[in-house]
């Protein structure tokens, strides 16, 4: 089992099945696996992605910083009902942003999320790196290395990565492992090359799995075999 890990959502796995706004059952499909590990004793982080609610290609005749500035904004949204879930079952978590909005958040600060876990809250990171023209994936890539995290998991609509997009190939094949650089000399939607390069450069395993997949989640935190690891 890991010790610490960090776990990313992309707001459309929120959203369920309508691909908009955010499903009550997935959210307590994901909070119940997350309660689980954390009465296992597991440290958990998790960032939270907004393309339920926004996303940077809709606004095609907008200024990209404005844009992205949108997204990050999405991703409290996710983070806040997240937070309100995980609460309802009796278990401490905060709240931190990369935007300065603290009339409902903490701000990012990386002695006081280290303290958080200390003190056995979980703690969601929202808005991503506070920066335009970085990704949510760059993001958990980044929060990872920050609190040192044993692996990066990421939650996927998919099992895991495939040689080509399953959806449109039915002759597409699953990957059970990956190198960093493979998964970039091949191109393949995983994550966006920022977010591979930082943890291929800071040695953090990143496991991608189906968020749908039963007790995945715990699966994936207790080093079992599911989805692919890309190390």
């Amino acid at each position: 089992m890991y010790k610490r890990v960090l776990l990313k959502i992309s707001g459309e796995a929120l959203a369920g099945e309508s691909g908009s706004g955010i499903d009550s059952a997935t959210v307590e499909h994901i909070v119940k696996q997350v309660v689980a590990l954390h009465n296992e004793g597991v440290e958990i982080g998790i960032v939270v992605g907004g393309g339920n609610f926004w996303r940077g290609r809709q606004g095609t005749n907008m200024d990209r910083v404005t844009a992205d500035h949108m997204g990050m904004i999405a991703t409290i949204m996710n983070a806040l009902a997240l937070q309100d879930a995980i609460e309802k079952k009796d278990v401490p978590v905060r709240v931190q942003t990369a935007l300065s909005i603290p009339s409902v958040a903490e701000p990012f600060i990386l002695r006081k999320a280290l303290r958080h876990f200390e003190c056995g809250r979980i703690v969601i990171f929202a808005c991503g790196t506070g920066n335009p023209y970085f990704s949510t994936d760059s993001g958990a890539a980044l929060r990872a290395i920050e609190i040192k995290a044993d692996v990066l998991l990421m939650a996927k609509n998919v099992d895991g990565v495939y040689d080509s997009d399953p959806k449109t190939n039915p002759s597409a094949e699953k990957i059970e492992a990956i190198s960093y650089m493979e998964v970039m000399n091949r191109n393949l939607n995983v994550m966006d090359f920022t977010s591979i390069t930082l943890c291929m450069e800071n040695r953090i395993p990143i496991v991608a799995f189906g968020l749908g997949s039963e007790n995945g989640l715990i699966k994936a935190a207790h080093g079992e075999k599911i989805g692919t690891i890309i190390s």
